[in-house]
């Protein structure tokens, strides 16, 4: 296959994943500059691509060509990815990202794959996050013997990869002897998968019951996968016994977790829970003082505020709105001030002096969902349509004082029937699917003024 053509259904799949939105902004300006000896050279066109990449999707484009191989080629699903950044660079960012790419290649030398950027260093704490920022230290200074496991949960982008994480960083330094080991529990449940299937067990045990410390990710996406669960169980019991540190982290607290065995939820809650909660606005301030700080970005105090109080969902959000004006001012040379600032980002923040409309609901929606509003608004009935539709209904009755026939002109002409049947549907999901449930409140978190 060429690579042209490679790359062409590579970014194909990458939109399906991520989304028209965030697909158009961060990915569609890259290019494929070759393949060779199982590495990706791509060109993005700043820096701030680069870092907004490796923190939100840091597998993906390594991945997502890796599966497309052709067998011929050899599929490799570890293909290391290479950036070339088409601006001009000052030479201290240089230096700076030569001493966290020597960093991150030192780690993987001892098979440690963490972001060198997650470090206690440049984690705020507040009163949101303190008690579980002060957890992790302890747990840092003194693996196996403080908490056992430490378990960290909150909302989706809080701070808990980067809290797990820093623990990671932490250790690799004071104990260049330990043996860690961080993964993603789709990572870990796609191993036992594999060992399963080609009768390699042992090598999986072997892997996993030899660590000093075991730093798993995401562990509420273990729901429902029962022989998943059982290798986790055994593995975490050997650990526990060895007095060998474990840390996980989770979007909600073990009790929470649906569809897996009691003894492994006992197990998640046998040392200590941690949760952490969406920050004020002092802790927002500080965190975006800080990340402005290390990406070099200068931002005056009024647009500070501005992300501070117009930003309402979470850090991960908050974080990216500040590389995208950083992306902005360096590719247009301009300085980013206020209405800058409002006019860059004025697709992903709801000013508070304009009123929420079924309108505004709808366009919202689509872009959760990677649509295009006239999608929303097409006669297809099909699902990838059917909920996003009903969702917007059921938020626009919620959320505004609109009237039932104008929700339904909003998506489409819909009748007043109609919409109260999607409202009873989505109720009715809510209440039987809790990820489900935690979308909805999410969407209503980032739609509320």
């Amino acid at each position: 296959m060429e690579e042209e053509k490679l790359w062409q259904k590579s970014l194909s799949a990458i939109e399906e994943k991520v989304g028209a939105s965030t697909f158009e902004l961060w990915f569609k300006p890259i290019r494929l500059i070759q393949i060779k000896e199982g590495q990706a050279t791509i060109e993005v066109p700043n820096r701030f691509f680069k870092e907004w990449i490796e923190d939100y999707h840091p597998a993906l484009i390594s991945e997502t060509i890796g599966s497309l191989m052709p067998e011929s080629a050899g599929r490799n699903m570890n293909m290391a990815v290479k950036y070339n950044i088409a601006e001009k660079q000052a030479t201290g960012i240089k230096r700076m990202d030569a001493r966290l790419e020597s960093r991150r290649t030192k780690l993987a030398g001892r098979g440690i794959y963490l972001n060198p950027k997650y470090t206690f260093g440049n984690f705020i704490a507040g009163p949101s996050n303190q008690f579980a920022q002060a957890a992790a230290r302890a747990v840092a200074d003194s693996p196996g013997s403080a908490y056992n496991p430490l378990f960290v949960y909150g909302g989706v982008g809080l701070g808990k990869t980067h809290l797990i994480s820093a623990v990671g960083n932490y250790v690799a330094d004071k104990r260049p002897d330990c043996n860690i080991l961080y993964v993603s529990s789709e990572q870990f449940t796609s191993e036992v998968v594999f060992a399963f299937r080609n009768s390699k067990t042992e090598e999986l045990k072997s892997k996993y019951r030899n660590l000093d410390l075991l730093l798993i990710d995401d562990v509420q996406l273990l729901e429902n996968k029962t022989a998943t669960q059982e290798e986790l169980f055994h593995t975490l019991n050997v650990l526990y016994e060895r007095q060998k540190q474990i840390v996980l982290s989770s979007d909600r607290p073990p009790k929470e977790i649906k569809s897996i065995t009691d003894r492994l939820r006992s197990r998640f809650g046998m040392g200590l829970i941690a949760d952490i909660q969406p920050p004020d606005i002092e802790t927002k301030i500080a965190i975006i003082e800080k990340k402005a700080e290390m990406e070099r970005i200068t931002l005056p105090g009024d647009v500070v505020h501005f992300l501070a109080s117009k930003v309402k969902s979470n850090i991960r959000d908050l974080e990216g709105c500040l590389i995208r004006l950083g992306a902005h001012s360096s590719l247009t040379g301009s300085p980013v001030d206020l209405p800058a600032a409002k006019s860059i980002l004025r697709d992903f923040i709801q000013e508070d002096d304009r009123a929420l409309t079924a309108d505004a609901i709808a366009k919202a929606v689509a872009e959760y969902f990677g649509l295009k509003l006239t999608d929303m608004r097409a006669m297809r009935r099909t699902k990838d349509i059917a909920i996003p539709r009903q969702v917007a209904m059921y938020l626009s009755r919620e959320l505004t004082e609109t009237s039932l026939s104008e929700i339904g002109r909003c998506v489409g002409g819909k009748n007043h029937a109609t919409v109260i049947y999607a409202c009873k549907q989505v109720e009715a999901k809510r209440a039987q699917d809790e990820n489900f449930n935690r979308m909805i409140e999410n969407l209503i978190i980032k739609l509320k003024p």
